[in-house]
């Protein structure tokens, strides 16, 4: 059945490509060329390109519609031009606008989604190797974020894939005028990675005017490219003698925290001061060198708390900025099975361990990509449901390197090692190969993206301090995917295979002792002059998990019929789902509910998702969805409401509820997030986070000021405390509560 299903999708995927007609050839690459300002000449980035020197710089202009009307002219003009010195590369952009006064800037705080407003946005590729990159954007506000491209596709409509968590030090200063919005863009030649030996970047521009969900770009307009896929980016020429200068930051964080838990068994209010610092050294202009001595994290966000309905752990994202930084050369294919997952340094169980010193070596020599990092925590203990645990400290080592070839392919490999110290538990190693073979100019100008991977992980005589022995069997896993996209069809395949005894040390592995299929048809074809609809996607995917001896193990059968999208931004969504569970173990869904070993389960549900348009005033998601549920039934209904009375007032109250029927016991659960967010101006932002969850039956509340005096430079106070719903009707206790005040410092030399 399964390669049957898998021949059928490549037989339609090939049918689709041949028969479909071609909206055009790759969009043209067009040039512009940076002026360098003279020793007499200077700019005062204010928000206002209105100093001579900008006026001897060509610029970028006739931008093109990638929605509504793909490669019609825009309705609203831009105009960028780029001038640049010894240490610095400045952007002068002119939004012009024939109605000012509807501009849309609700958002202050940096690294906040955009998405309600309109926006200028542009990537730079200063190797010029049409892979990754940098992203920034900015909003009429004045409001700022960024990111790494850290691949030429996954990116959906924006083309190659992003990591927004990056925290780049730029500058960006806007202005509201009678014709529009104009703004000037720093960003130093220290903050970025680049090749000396060519004076030549890739870069491209985007628009959003919002209140017309119109979005036109300088080039890549074409549906399957977009802004950050950099093979379609244009180029600015010219960028030669510049410098870094010695390539040295040092940043250095002052620290005092005070708390206490009386409901975790430590009622007495302890504090400390603490000092710690973080080194770059850009070793090259292509490679980054960092180093940090007692790192401190007080400043992380909480994560958004989730109902976990399945057997298996959920995956939350890294947020530590030590980690985040450079994350994309560690990289490695695999999907929740991936060899490296940094959140298994210097967390248990969510409760952060001290880390006494991490190295870390990123970036690109020659055609090679390269990662290196050493982190070592010292000892700790916690408690967990009343019993006190120790750590012992351990000393983590990754090393990744990949080689690129052709126009976006690569051959890579990685190793990782986890050593605890003072312990029976032996040091484990895991090892793996993979290659990318890729390219935008596939069969018919399609896109295609395929590789495959293989992972090896050593078996310990004991896994923990109890002398647990490794599971049996061989320690491996390997797969493979092809995926092929031509606007408006997109068909991917994947499979992967899972011993039982695999287990980087290092990594992220949800279950193992499986084969998985994968297969996804997406059809989105666009509306021409209609009063009311943009656009509709249809797209089905089935997701198999069978034993190394081809038994079915589960089956995820979805098919979306319909997910229409208006003018306005609204969207409406149809789902069906059908699931086959056969469990080969108990399964406690809930407290006290088991599903019993051996038994076969086989269902469908349906959903309908309502999305309101997120620039406006009032805007939310409504999502609903009822049918069978293993052996009972299910009833699920997700909301979300969201607020923004004035620019730089964010509220949104969100809200999941399930109720379950099932013969073996009947359960609800609910969670409630609160996220109010006030951000004074693009420099200074409060937020309050505050979730309850019945599984867990905890109320948390976190505050989180942010100052930022000037990029590099913060002032933070972090304050959370969580309760305990001790007779589940509204009477909490007090579990913990923590404040803390930091101060960080950036010196550039």
């Amino acid at each position: 059945m399964i390669s049957g299903l898998i021949r059928l999708v490549i037989v339609i995927l090939v049918l689709l490509l041949l028969g479909a007609s071609a909206p055009g050839a790759q969009s043209a690459r067009p040039e512009i060329r940076a002026y360098r300002l003279t020793e007499s000449e200077s700019i005062v980035v204010d928000g206002a390109p209105d100093e001579a020197a900008w006026q001897k710089a060509i610029p970028a202009t006739n931008f093109l519609q990638r929605d509504p009307d793909n490669g019609t002219a825009a309705t609203e003009k831009t105009e960028v031009r780029v001038v640049f010195d010894r240490d610095r590369i400045i952007l002068g952009v002119i939004c012009f606008d024939s109605e000012p006064d509807k501009l849309l800037g609700n958002q202050m705080q940096r690294d906040q989604p955009f998405s309600g407003d309109d926006r200028f946005m542009f990537s730079i590729d200063p190797f010029l190797d049409g892979r990754t990159g940098y992203f920034f954007e900015i909003n009429p506000s004045g409001a700022m974020g960024d990111g790494l491209i850290t691949s030429p596709t996954g990116g959906g409509g924006f083309g190659g894939d992003m990591q927004k968590s990056w925290d780049g030090i730029w500058v960006a200063r806007v202005r509201r005028t009678s014709v529009g919005w104009t703004a000037e863009i720093e960003v130093p030649f220290k903050t970025v990675n680049f090749d000396p030996n060519t004076d030549t970047w890739g870069a491209n521009f985007q628009r959003t005017v919002k209140r017309k969900n119109e979005e036109s770009l300088w080039t890549g307009w074409l549906r399957d490219e977009g802004l950050t896929r950099m093979s379609n980016a244009g180029r600015i020429g010219g960028i030669e003698d510049i410098s870094q200068g010695i390539g040295l930051d040092l940043k250095p964080y002052l620290l005092g925290a005070a708390g206490n838990a009386p409901g975790r068994n430590a009622p007495d209010t302890s504090g400390d001061i603490d000092v710690g610092l973080d080194a770059f050294y850009n070793v090259t202009p292509s490679l980054k060198a960092n180093f940090t001595l007692n790192t401190d994290f007080a400043e992380t966000e909480v994560d958004e708390r989730r109902t976990n309905l399945t057997r298996f752990p959920l995956f939350f994202p890294e947020k530590r900025e030590f980690f985040l930084d450079g994350s994309n050369f560690f990289e490695f294919p695999g999907g929740d099975e991936s060899p490296f997952f940094s959140r298994r340094i210097g967390l248990n169980a969510g409760a952060p361990q001290p880390i006494f010193y991490g190295a870390k070596l990123v970036g690109q020599a020659g055609r090679q990509d390269i990662g290196f990092l050493q982190v070592s925590t010292s000892e700790d203990e916690f408690e967990r449901g009343g019993t006190l645990v120790q750590l012992k400290g351990e000393d983590f080592t990754v090393a990744r390197v990949k080689r690129r070839f052709g126009s976006q392919s690569s051959a890579g490999a990685i190793y990782t090692r986890r050593a605890p110290r003072d312990s029976l538990v032996d040091a484990r190693h895991t090892a793996g190969a993979d290659v990318t073979i890729a390219t935008p100019d596939f069969i018919r100008e399609s896109t295609l993206d395929s590789g495959a991977w293989f992972v090896h992980t050593s078996k310990p005589q004991f896994i923990n301090e109890d002398r647990a022995a490794p599971p049996e069997g061989q320690s491996y896993s390997y797969g493979w995917h092809a995926s092929v996209a031509k606007d408006p069809y997109r068909a991917e395949v994947s499979f992967k295979e899972v011993q039982p005894a695999y287990d980087p040390a290092i990594g992220f592995t949800p279950r193992r002792n499986f084969r998985n299929w994968s297969p996804e048809l997406n059809w989105s074809p666009r509306f021409s002059g209609h009063r009311w609809f943009r656009g509709v996607q249809i797209s089905g995917d089935l997701d198999v998990n069978l034993t190394l001896d081809n038994q079915v193990i589960d089956r995820n059968l979805q098919f979306t019929p319909m997910e229409l999208e208006f003018h306005s931004g609204d969207t409406i969504e149809l789902q069906f789902f059908r699931q086959t569970e056969n469990l080969d173990e108990e399964f406690e869904i809930s407290d006290g509910v088991f599903l019993p070993t051996g038994e076969s389960y086989d269902w469908l549900r349906y959903q309908i998702v309502y999305e309101a348009a997120e620039q406006r005033m009032l805007s939310g998601r409504f999502e609903f969805s009822g049918g069978k549920f293993w052996s009972g039934d299910r009833r699920e209904l997700n909301m979300e409401l969201t607020l923004r009375p004035r620019p730089g007032i964010f509220l949104q109250l969100a809200s999941e509820y399930n109720d379950v029927d099932l013969p073996e016991g009947s359960f609800t659960t609910r969670l409630y997030r609160f996220d109010a967010r006030t951000q004074f101006n693009p420099w200074i932002s409060l937020t309050n986070n505050v979730q309850f969850d019945s599984e867990s039956g905890e109320l948390g509340w976190q505050l989180r000021f942010r100052w930022i005096q000037k990029p590099g430079n913060d002032i933070f106070f972090i304050w959370t405390q969580n309760w305990l719903d001790t007779e589940s009707g509204g009477r909490f206790s007090q579990l913990d509560r923590r404040g803390a005040a930091k101060i960080v410092r950036t010196f550039r030399f």
